[in-house]
């Protein structure tokens, strides 16, 4: 069977990976044309897009790379055309896989679309399109399966891939030396120069500690050391030093969630381009931006955002994190969140109901 997986994320780069991974097992002859990176890559998929031609994040952003965007579609709907997979497995970017779910269907491929759009905060019209269009939606967040069933889309919830990734009970290893705080300034080029040199500033503020970046292969490492050249802090390329870590400074998204599984207090940040956050202001309807805070519908975490994310912000915040009184807080609120969330085996569900379902359509048609 031919599966064609479009993500233009790290995450949904991972997440894609641990899918194939498990519908290999169902079918040893599978073969996947990816959109995505590293992780797709070493599974066996067949790239034709990368991360770095696909990540733009925000309405200025998106707008000034839309040459880009729009040749990307087009290639898109010309490779769908030409190669005629027996389905289409779409990951998070909605922007973009919107209008590709919508050609799939008009050329009969079936849609399914795992990491649900985030429509219960902003967009909740495009309900419509995934209707008519998505076959299955496979979402990650609890909530998330009775907001959309209640809307008429075939929805399923198997747990989240995070679970699949990350072991929640880790022993902390015993380090000498200074306390770590470490910092995560995101998945994108964009948002590492954005986020990186702010959270850069308070590491002179906390000599205590030791400073520690947590990179991603997809954005290129001269990148960072043009960052940290006049700072005291150390690059890592892995997370195994995070089970250890003090605390961190984070920016919202996937890894304020991962924060919680590995039970790190964190303050999580976010900076926008001016223009596109007073946009967002006007289309987002939720009072949080991190999932933590969003899963337990309170300020579990601090948030610092726009201007509130400065060098004073972050101390004070960091800080009061550190407090044992508050950090334990924390981690209460964390171990009620695993529990929402479930428990392991999201992809090994997934691959075995797309799986099933492809493999029922095609002996119908056998059939017929």
């Amino acid at each position: 069977m031919h599966y064609y997986i479009i993500s233009g994320e790290l995450s949904g780069d991972l997440y894609g990976s641990k899918l194939m991974e498990q519908l290999k097992k169902n079918d040893p002859d599978t073969r996947f044309t990816c959109w995505g990176g590293e992780y797709m890559r070493l599974q066996g998929g067949e790239m034709v897009r990368s991360l770095d031609q696909l990540a733009f994040l925000g309405f200025f952003e998106i707008f000034k790379n839309s040459f880009t965007i729009f040749q990307n579609l087009l290639f898109a709907k010309r490779n769908i055309k030409t190669l005629r997979p027996d389905i289409l497995i779409l990951i998070d970017y909605p922007g973009f896989n919107f209008k590709i779910a919508k050609y799939a269907k008009k050329i009969g491929i079936p849609v399914f679309w795992f990491v649900a759009p985030q429509l219960w905060a902003w967009k909740a019209n495009r309900i419509r399109l995934l209707r008519k269009y998505v076959d299955k939606l496979f979402v990650v967040l609890p909530f998330e399966l009775e907001y959309f069933v209640q809307r008429n889309i075939k929805t399923y919830y198997f747990g989240h891939p995070l679970l699949d990734i990350i072991e929640p009970k880790i022993l902390s290893i015993t380090l000498l030396g200074k306390p770590i705080i470490a910092l995560l300034p995101g998945s994108r080029e964009q948002e590492v120069r954005t986020m990186l040199p702010i959270m850069l500033s308070l590491t002179n503020r906390m000599s205590s500690y030791r400073f520690v970046i947590i990179c991603v292969q997809s954005v290129k490492r001269s990148l960072y050391q043009d960052l940290i050249k006049d700072y005291n802090v150390e690059l890592k390329f892995t997370k195994d030093i995070l089970p250890s870590v003090s605390a961190a400074l984070v920016t919202s998204g996937t890894a304020t969630l991962e924060m919680s599984i590995l039970k790190i207090p964190q303050v999580v940040c976010y900076k926008l381009n001016f223009l596109t956050y007073l946009l967002a202001r006007i289309f987002i309807k939720i009072k949080y931006v991190s999932l933590v805070n969003i899963l337990m519908n309170e300020k579990v975490v601090p948030e610092l955002l726009q201007h509130n994310f400065n060098i004073e912000n972050m101390e004070l915040a960091l800080k009061r994190v550190l407090q044992p009184k508050h950090r334990n807080r924390i981690i209460e609120k964390y171990n009620f969140i695993l529990k929402k969330l479930g428990g392991p085996g999201c992809f090994e569900k997934i691959s075995k109901t797309i799986y099933s379902d492809l493999k029922g359509g095609i002996n119908n048609a056998a059939t017929k």
